[in-house]
C-alpha cells in the first residue's frame, strides 16, 4: 500500500478544488489533490509539494487532518495495490489553479483536469467522486466543523 496525503481545499465561498483522474479502462473521477508520501517525507511535507505540483498552491496555512481512507485498487505500472490516505483541511483565498507540473507530467499521473466545485455542483452528483461520499462529507464538515480526530471516510 502506498502512503498518501490529500487536501480538502475550500475557498471563502466554500467551493472545493478537485482534480480529475482518468485511469485506463475506468470511469473518470474527481478527487482531492494530493499524492504519495516520498521516502523520508512527512505527510505535511508531501501535501505542500503535491499542492504546488497539481494545482499551483505554493503558500497556505495548513489546517487539521480531518479524514482517513484506505482503498485497494491496482496501480497502473505496478508497485502498489492501493493507498492509505490522510486528508488535511486547507482554507485559502480563491485562486486560478496553475499546476507547476506540465500537462504531460500530470497526464503521466492520470490527472487530466482541475477545477473549483460549488456545493450545489457537488450535491448534484453527476460525476464520480473519490471518496464516493465526498459531497455529504463536505456538507457535514461545513455544518459541524472539523472532527476532533480524523475518521475513516470509506472508498
Amino acid at each position: 500500500m502506498r502512503i498518501a496525503a490529500r487536501a480538502l481545499i475550500l475557498d471563502p465561498d466554500n467551493r472545493v478544488l478537485l482534480v480529475r483522474f482518468e485511469f485506463p479502462d475506468e470511469v473518470a473521477l474527481w478527487a482531492m489533490p494530493g499524492g504519495g508520501v516520498d521516502d523520508g517525507e512527512t505527510h505535511e511535507e508531501a501535501i505542500v509539494r503535491e499542492l504546488e505540483e497539481e494545482v499551483g498552491l505554493a503558500s497556505f496555512e495548513p489546517g487539521p487532518w480531518i479524514w482517513l481512507r484506505e482503498h485497494v485498487f491496482p496501480f497502473y505500472g505496478g508497485g502498489w495495490d492501493g493507498q492509505i490516505e490522510r486528508t488535511m483541511l486547507v482554507r485559502t483565498e480563491a485562486f486560478e489553479p496553475t499546476p507547476r507540473f506540465s500537462a504531460e507530467e500530470l497526464a503521466a499521473e492520470y490527472v487530466t483536469g482541475v477545477r473549483w466545485w460549488t456545493q450545489a455542483e457537488l450535491a448534484a452528483g453527476t460525476v464520480r467522486f473519490a471518496p464516493r461520499a465526498l459531497p455529504g462529507l463536505v456538507a457535514a464538515l461545513l455544518r459541524d466543523g472539523s472532527p476532533a480526530q480524523p475518521f475513516d471516510v470509506g472508498i
